[in-house]
C-alpha cells in the first residue's frame, strides 16, 4: 500500500512538472490571436469582440487569502463570431450583481491567457441557477442560461481596464512537493519490510 502511495506521488510529481513548463512557456509565449481551434493550456492570446454582460456568472472562489467571493465569468463572442468565456478576475460577494464591476463599453479589445476548463469532481455543489451563483462551469448549464456552446478553453484577462474585478495571477510558483512525499511513503514501506524481517528471524531463533 505505502509503494503504490509512493508511485503514485511519482506519477504527481511528473504531472506538475509538466505543468509549470506550461505554465513557463505561456507567460513567456508572445500574445497570437484568438480562435476556438488553439488548443494550448496557458497560450497568451488577444481578441477583439463584445462582452455579453446579461449573461455574466458568478463562479464561487477564493482569492489568495482564502476570502470567498466570486470569479466573473463573462461570454465573449470574437469578429469571428467565435463564443469564449473570460474570467475578468475575483470579487468580493456583496458586489455580484453591481454594474459598477462592467465596462463602459461592451465592444473592447483583449488580452489573456487561456486555461483550460476541467471537469468537476464530485464533491463540488450543484450550481445555483436561479440565484447565478455557479460552483463550476458545466456545458449543459451554461447551454441553458446562454443558448450557446463554448469552447473548452477560457480566457483569464490580463490588463484589465478595470480596477474591479481583481485579475486572477498565475505564476511558476507551484507547490511542488511530490517528491518528498514518494520518499516519505517508500521510507515507510522499507522501514516495514525491515521489521519484518527482523521479527521473523528473532522468532525462527526461537
Amino acid at each position: 500500500m505505502f509503494c503504490a502511495l509512493g508511485t503514485w506521488q511519482l506519477y504527481r510529481l511528473q504531472w506538475k512538472t509538466e505543468l509549470i513548463s506550461e505554465i513557463t512557456f505561456g507567460l513567456d509565449s508572445i500574445p497570437i490571436k484568438y480562435s476556438n481551434t488553439i488548443k494550448k493550456n496557458y497560450q497568451r492570446v488577444i481578441s477583439e469582440g463584445i462582452f455579453n454582460f446579461e449573461d455574466q456568472i458568478y463562479l464561487y472562489s477564493l482569492n489568495e487569502s482564502g476570502k470567498p467571493g466570486y470569479d466573473v465569468i463573462t461570454p465573449y463572442k470574437t469578429l469571428k463570431n467565435e463564443n469564449v468565456l473570460v474570467n475578468r478576475g475575483w470579487i468580493n460577494k456583496n458586489l455580484k450583481g453591481n454594474s459598477e464591476i462592467n465596462l463602459k463599453e461592451n465592444k473592447v479589445k483583449i488580452t489573456g491567457l487561456l486555461r483550460e476548463i476541467y471537469k468537476a469532481n464530485i464533491f463540488k455543489p450543484k450550481n445555483d441557477l436561479k440565484n447565478n451563483i455557479w460552483f463550476t462551469l458545466d456545458a449543459n448549464d451554461l447551454k441553458d442560461l446562454t443558448g450557446k456552446q463554448f469552447s473548452n478553453y477560457m480566457i483569464f484577462l490580463e490588463k484589465p481596464k478595470n480596477k474591479v474585478p481583481i485579475p486572477k495571477k498565475v505564476s511558476i510558483d507551484v507547490p511542488n512537493n511530490h517528491l518528498k512525499y514518494a520518499i516519505t511513503w517508500y521510507s515507510i514501506a522499507v522501514s516495514i519490510l525491515f521489521y519484518y524481517l527482523y521479527f521473523r528471524k528473532k522468532n525462527e531463533l526461537f
